[in-house]
């Protein structure tokens, strides 16, 4: 049984390493982030928030001396710092929990998908470290749609492609739960969890959820995906069409859904419609 008592969250200001970064901190957990600039970054009163920067793998020294587990968001990086990172890692923690992709494929040698092959690149040199390791890969997460607020602060109609196209989004507090079991509990070594919400829901009825939510109705107009692409200033141009491809495949066969959320954490999912409730400031 590995002692866990200092872990380094890397990916702290984020929607899911923020919520990594307050769960272990309510479990009494020290907690440290790893921050660009900490002077920026809004976190818990109590957390040690360490200057460092993943591109610059050499400044992690600080951040790792005496760690235990590493939490990682992978920003898509090279491979060359991949390999960097994870030794460092390796150096000074027993344990690594990454925020992975559903993308990635154990089935291919080399990965067919963009999202896969960037989130691959860290995965490699993790299992073939001494690390014990857990991969969290993620299907849609809910605070995607947030790309939306834009148009529903300024009126009532939301406008995308796909709208048909049904996805079991995530709450970002569930992938964070299930990150501190893996980061704090034993059982969990090598395993590559696949997680969802707890039902699909096309992507009109979330507009219609965060509606709800506001307490106002909204509605969906399609759109090409060609005009969608502008509305997606959030991503690269190449990525939003990588993505929509994603969703032109949904259209007709819903996500995966899985349980793994009520398995590791022993709560269920939480759905979309209770997400737009919680997010309800980021649409007002």
């Amino acid at each position: 049984m590995v002692d866990i008592s200092r872990v380094l969250v890397i990916g702290a200001t984020g929607h899911v390493g923020g919520q990594v970064v307050t769960q272990l901190a309510a479990g009494g957990r020290q907690v440290r982030a790893l921050a660009r600039d900490p002077r920026a970054a809004s976190l818990p009163p109590d957390v040690e928030v360490v200057q460092g920067d993943l591109t610059v793998p050499e400044t992690l020294e600080r951040a790792l001396d005496g760690v235990d587990a590493v939490y990682l968001t992978w920003p898509m990086l090279s491979a060359q710092i991949a390999e960097s990172v994870v030794a460092r890692v390796a150096e000074h923690a027993h344990r690594i929990v990454l925020l992975s992709s559903a993308a990635v494929r154990d089935d291919l040698g080399e990965q067919d998908h963009p999202i896969g092959r960037a989130h691959a690149v860290i995965e490699q040199p993790i299992t073939e470290s001494a690390l014990e390791w857990t991969f969290l890969r993620p299907g849609g997460f809910a605070t995607n749609t947030v790309e939306w607020a834009p148009q529903i602060r300024a009126g009532d109609v939301v406008r995308g492609a796909y709208g048909s196209a049904s996805m079991a989004l995530l709450h970002e507090a569930d992938i964070a739960a299930v990150a501190v079991r893996a980061l704090t509990t034993d059982g969990h070594a090598g395993a590559r969890y696949i997680l969802t919400g707890p039902a699909p829901l096309s992507r009109v009825e979330q507009v219609e959820a965060i509606g709800a939510a506001l307490g106002r109705r909204l509605v969906w107009a399609e759109i090409s995906p060609e005009a969608a692409v502008e509305h997606m200033d959030w991503l690269p141009p190449d990525m939003a069409r990588v993505v929509l491809s994603g969703l032109a495949g949904l259209v007709d066969a819903p996500g995966t859904v899985t349980s793994t959320v009520h398995e590791v954490t022993g709560s269920p999912a939480r759905d979309y419609r209770r997400w737009a409730a919680d997010h309800v400031a980021d649409f007002a």
